[in-house]
């Protein structure tokens, strides 16, 4: 994704920006359009591993239904190029308060050694979906064995749809999918059932087979089924299960954000956290966001970051005045370099 202009490798040596965003998904372009179009100089460093990279399509996103993840990102880069934005490629280590700087700065550490000098940074580096150990999941993962009806589902409408058990979520799912086809089967696995699971599964439709699944059954590269430990194989053409969500929060880990009991960073609702100066925004703040949603929440805390910059400087150009009594009044507004 890098620009290959010479003027941004001068500007990014410099590391001098209002913003760095870290991770170029939906919610980190969008922070970094909204900011630019602010007149604010950004950078965004992203490592290239969008979470929705294995789906062909996206879905649920209004104007861009069905279109590649990939080109989405590609046309966002493109915009984002025309207003002056540096793309840099990368993953972040670590980033790094400044000390004694007047207001909140980071030197943002990208792996390859450089260090980025921002006065605010915005982390939008999402998400990874961990899946079981089961043999053939992982190659069919964003084919057919999915995780969200909402962007799956109607691809497989009216399809043998089965729903591994590995998580108490799987229960809902199972129920959720019935929405979808009338054939649904929620495979036990190793979820343990309760009376009341088993009774609001019944009464929707859903049949519950018992047993483990040891592997997913795959013919002329199409999910058939699963086969269970008896030998057994019970058909699905389209499987669905829980993934557990492993945040990608590394460049967090120096920055002592607030985390709930789950261990996902705290933020408000325009994705400030606890450590001023600092956003959190898409699925590593929201592990539920949509692309669609997590474009939006970039967005609103682009907007909200804007607000804190104007406000410090504000205070910055007041404080002059204030210092030279016989300064004019009409004061220049402070750069990124200026707030080294």
């Amino acid at each position: 994704m890098s620009d290959t202009h010479s003027d941004v490798r001068v500007r990014a040596a410099e590391g001098d920006y209002d913003v760095v965003v870290v991770g170029g998904g939906a919610a980190g372009l969008s922070a970094a359009l909204v900011l630019a179009r602010a007149c604010r100089r950004v950078a965004v460093v992203d490592a290239g591993q969008p979470r929705n990279a294995p789906a062909a399509h996206l879905r649920g996103f209004l104007t861009r239904d069905g279109m590649p993840p990939g080109e989405l990102l590609a046309a966002g880069r493109a915009e984002l190029r025309g207003y002056g934005v540096d793309l840099l490629d990368g993953r972040v280590d670590r980033i790094v308060p400044v000390p004694d700087a007047d207001g909140p700065a980071f030197d943002v550490h990208p792996a390859d050694g450089r260090a980025l000098r921002a006065r605010r940074v915005v982390v939008a580096t999402g998400l990874r979906d961990g899946l079981p150990e089961l043999p053939g999941l992982a190659a069919r993962w964003g084919r057919d064995v999915l995780h969200c009806p909402y962007c799956h589902g109607y691809e497989v409408r009216d399809r043998p749809l089965g729903v591994l058990g590995t998580d108490p979520g799987s229960v809902g799912q199972a129920l959720l999918l019935r929405q979808w086809s009338a054939d649904v089967v929620l495979l036990a696995h190793t979820l343990a059932l309760s009376a009341d699971d088993r009774a609001r599964l019944a009464a929707r439709g859903v049949r519950v087979v018992e047993g483990e699944v040891v592997r997913a059954a795959v013919v002329d590269d199409r999910l058939n089924g699963v086969e269970l430990a008896d030998g057994s194989a019970v058909p699905c053409e389209a499987l669905f299960l829980v993934p557990h969500l492993v945040a990608r929060d590394a460049p967090l880990f120096g920055l002592d954000c607030d985390r709930d009991a789950q261990g996902w960073v705290v933020t408000d609702r325009t994705g400030r956290t606890g450590v001023p100066g600092v956003w959190a925004v898409g699925n590593l703040a929201d592990p539920r966001a949509q692309v669609i949603t997590a474009a939006g929440a970039g967005s609103a805390a682009a907007i909200a970051l804007n607000h804190d910059l104007v406000d410090e400087d504000t205070e910055r150009a007041l404080a002059a005045v204030t210092a030279s009594p016989t300064a004019v009044t009409t004061t220049a507004v402070p750069t990124a370099a200026s707030a080294r």
